[in-house]
């Protein structure tokens, strides 16, 4: 092997295509073609019922409101309120069009496959667990070589990894991997010396070097794992429509172990469909793009895809993180359709196990996604594109704005007569009587309508299969599926306060240009200390108490318990997350699903593959150097 100042490469001859970066001022030329489809009236079945339920929330509360005249405070209150039920009832909405969508349209068929493509498989890596990478890699080219299909594959592992004894294991992997890999399907490996533009340089640099050789490349993430049928269908698609840029998968969530990965296992099993549906229903050719688990045009994303370098809020030079959304968007504005197939089944991804794992990651997407807001002016954007960029931001920006509405919320009281603005000028002369008495909105009925409207697609979903005995089977029975939605109904309530004050954290960090730096996903989900659950938390902590201080004060409402609850226990919460489920945990508690009761064979035979490449691996570390 070289050293770490060279490449490490086992590649083919090169076959250079020229990627430019695109300019984000000037609108290009735009791609003509027959075939277009129209998605308006089910755009119109999504944001017109948003936008009149939010407006018909806004009128009846300023109604209340103006009884006693409306104070400052209480405006912004409104405002609160109005922006953060938008968005739930945009997702209600959604589901509702999935729904139409699966009754209109039950089955889905692939279609007739045109000219075969020859497909490269990319797998970038950062500093991953080589047996894990390689292991996955293996189970799928074994899965692919079993369908026969038309279309020629070839896998690319290209590394970024900086760690000298990660990048020897690599290497030593992809021996054993290319010695055993199906015949037909060629393996090939890079590894560049620096980590130029972290993914986005790796994929540029692959695409300049070897893109012109392959129709197309199915991107990958290091904890990516595709069944051959599914690949093979997505380069179907792509085959049979040459206006197609790119088709997104939508992944499922399997190896779920501990309670927090659990939690968002089952919730995208059981209800991530239904917004799956719905997405993709109302997006129809102007889909998004995730960054994995898709398959793109290799000429179309390097003509139109290239990525410019932008300047924070210090005027430093930036790198776009959240790239994927981008790229969709820019090969839309080419005239490149973008579409979500969520019906293509053996697409699968692992999450993190851990409430701290979780965050780390959501802090560099936070970063990337605000970016995009910056990127809303860019010129010849399809305005559904801009949402997407738009709605990737907001996503963040709602934790502040229920964090806003939250402190809004507690100082109205209990009351219109024990509110903190009153109690303070009372008992304090000093204190400016900034607004006129407010008046009182009844926590009770607000929190049941706010909880009510953010669980509907949840309670939608799970009433679905509840009431079909064959989809309720698959989660091991009508009985043991409602248990596991109330186990995961209940805990996903008990995290959403820590979630919205670290993601208004890591809000604040991105507008100061700092937080969410690039490291490589924990894979192996293991309990932190106590002492770093401390540090990591201390700030939901103190909030808690001061809610407790305010509630035996009597200034706040108890209606506010069970978010204050979630607070002042956020450090046990925490430590909780990282509890592994085995088989003498209750099934409920279990949160079971069809991934965990059964778990997909490419998924077993990864993992056979990843023992068997690691207990190489460790044989290999022992013999003595020549």
């Amino acid at each position: 092997m070289s050293t770490d100042t060279h490449t490490v490469a086992d590649m083919p001859p090169l076959a250079p295509l020229s990627m430019p970066q695109q300019d984000f001022a000037t609108a290009p030329a735009v791609r003509d073609y027959n075939g277009r489809v129209d998605g308006s009236v089910w755009r119109l079945s999504v944001f017109v019922p948003a936008i009149l339920g939010t407006l018909a929330l806004i009128w009846g509360l300023h109604g209340v409101l103006m009884q006693s005249g409306m104070s400052v405070l209480e405006w912004i209150l409104l405002a609160m309120i109005g922006t953060t039920f938008v968005w739930v009832t945009i997702a209600i909405s959604t589901v509702g069009v999935g729904l139409a969508g699966r009754v209109s349209r039950p089955r889905d068929t692939a279609p007739d496959v045109a000219a075969p493509l020859d497909v490269a498989l990319l797998v970038p890596i950062y500093n991953e667990v080589p047996w894990d990478v390689f292991g996955n890699a293996s189970a799928m080219l074994h899965d692919l070589a079993t369908r026969n299909a038309a279309h020629r594959f070839t896998l690319f592992v290209l590394s970024d990894s900086t760690e000298a004894a990660i990048a020897a294991q690599e290497w030593q992997a992809f021996v054993a991997l290319r010695a055993a890999a199906p015949e037909g399907i060629a393996v090939h490996y890079r590894r560049r010396p620096q980590n130029t533009d972290k993914k986005v340089g790796n994929l540029v640099d692959w695409i300049t070097g070897w893109g012109a050789a392959h129709d197309a490349m199915l991107v990958l993430d290091a904890d990516s794992l595709m069944t051959g049928r599914a690949i093979q269908r997505l380069a179907d698609e792509l085959a049979a429509d040459p206006n197609t840029g790119l088709i997104q998968s939508f992944p499922q969530l399997i190896g779920a172990e501990t309670v927090f990965a659990r939690i968002q296992q089952f919730s995208n099993v059981a209800y991530g469909w239904l917004l799956a549906e719905g997405l993709a229903r109302w997006s129809q050719a102007e889909g998004n793009y995730w960054g994995h688990n898709a398959i793109i045009r290799t000429r179309a994303f390097a003509a139109t895809a290239g990525l410019p370098h932008l300047n924070d809020v210090l005027g430093r030079d930036e790198l776009i993180l959240s790239h994927d959304f981008v790229e969709a968007s820019l090969m839309r504005r080419a005239g490149w359709r973008v579409r979500f197939l969520p019906r293509v089944t053996g697409s699968f991804e692992e999450t993190p196990g851990t409430l701290i794992d979780y965050v780390i990651r959501d802090r560099r997407w936070c970063r990337g996604n605000l970016q995009h807001l910056r990127l809303l002016t860019t010129r010849g954007l399809h305005p559904v594109s801009r949402f997407h960029l738009f709605q990737g931001a907001a996503a963040y920006l709602m934790s502040p704005a229920w964090f806003v509405l939250l402190v809004f919320w507690a100082l109205l009281g209990r009351d219109a007569n024990t509110n903190v603005i009153l109690y303070f000028h009372e008992s304090n002369p000093l204190f400016p009587n900034w607004p006129p008495e407010m008046s009182h909105i009844d926590s009770a009925i607000f929190l049941v309508i706010m909880y009510a409207m953010l669980l509907t697609p949840k309670i939608a979903g799970a009433g679905i299969i509840a009431a079909n005995g064959k989809a309720a089977k698959v989660f091991g029975g009508r009985w043991s599926f409602l248990g596991a939605f109330l186990v995961e109904v209940a805990l996903s309530i008990l995290y959403a306060p820590i979630l919205m004050i670290q993601q208004t954290r890591a809000v604040i960090l991105a507008m100061r240009g700092s937080g969410g730096g690039w490291a490589p996903q924990r894979r192996d989900a293991h309990a932190y200390p106590l002492r770093t659950l401390l540090a990591f938390h201390w700030l939901e902590t103190v909030l808690g108490l001061l809610l407790v201080a305010g509630l035996f004060a009597g200034l706040i409402s108890l209606w506010l318990l069970p978010i204050v609850f979630s607070l002042v226990l956020a450090v046990p919460l925490s430590a909780l997350s990282a509890v592994h489920l085995g088989q003498r945990t209750p099934a409920a508690l279990r949160m079971e699903s069809p991934n965990s009761l059964r778990e997909p064979a490419i998924f077993t035979r990864a993992k056979r593959e990843r023992g068997t490449l690691h207990a190489m691996l460790k044989r290999q570390e022992q013999m003595p150097a020549e």
